[in-house]
């Protein structure tokens, strides 16, 4: 059994970097963002994908939904185990203000040992994505799946895949729009692209 992931990270929404927008409702792709998901859209056709999946947030359906009408297949599937890493009541605030907060300091100092408030850990979102795939991965040889999520999901799985430790997470980038291709199979699982960004 051979599966192909092709991890995206959804396009931008009109405030990203200045907020932590995690399950807030209602927030969608901005002009940016939209422009983003035409350029992935077209990078992905290359790909033959043949299922994609989907975070059940507004900015991941739009980003999926774009990719599968360049790539001719059906609608998304929505999977909570894409869903951006529930922050609990840290959704929606400024990074100014959370800087201030003792915890969020905590949690991104040692995000192994740290729960979100009301939330859950980077260990909890590490086992929802990779039980995923590895479920994916079972159905059937050489399928060729894309899974649109959100950075430190996609973060998590990688860390997995190169055995690193969940708190290695600030090593490298996620981009809005990137592509992070990860190959499973009988023998285990490899890294292929990491971060690929369509300019």
């Amino acid at each position: 059994m051979t599966a192909t992931f092709f991890l995206v990270r959804h396009a931008a929404h009109d405030n990203v970097g200045t907020f932590l927008a995690g399950r807030t409702a209602g927030i969608s792709l901005g002009d940016a963002g939209r422009s983003q998901v035409q350029r992935l859209a077209q990078r992905l056709r290359r790909e033959e994908i043949n299922a994609i999946y989907t975070s059940p947030r507004e900015r991941t359906r739009e980003t999926a939904v774009g990719i599968a009408s360049a790539c001719d297949l059906s609608l998304p599937q929505t999977d909570d185990a894409l869903d951006e890493v529930n922050f609990g009541n840290w959704s929606g605030k400024t990074f100014e203000v959370l800087n201030d907060d003792p915890l969020w300091r905590r949690w991104n100092i040692s995000r192994s040992l740290t729960r979100t408030p009301g939330g859950e850990t980077m260990l909890d979102v590490q086992t929802r994505i990779f039980g995923l795939m590895e479920t994916l991965t079972s159905v059937g040889n050489d399928r060729r799946i894309a899974l649109v999520s959100h950075a430190d999901v996609i973060k998590s799985a990688v860390c997995h895949v190169l055995g690193l430790p969940i708190d290695a997470w600030p090593r490298f980038d996620i981009a809005p729009a990137s592509v992070t291709t990860i190959v499973i199979g009988d023998w285990g699982a490899k890294v292929m692209t990491l971060n690929e960004v369509t300019l």
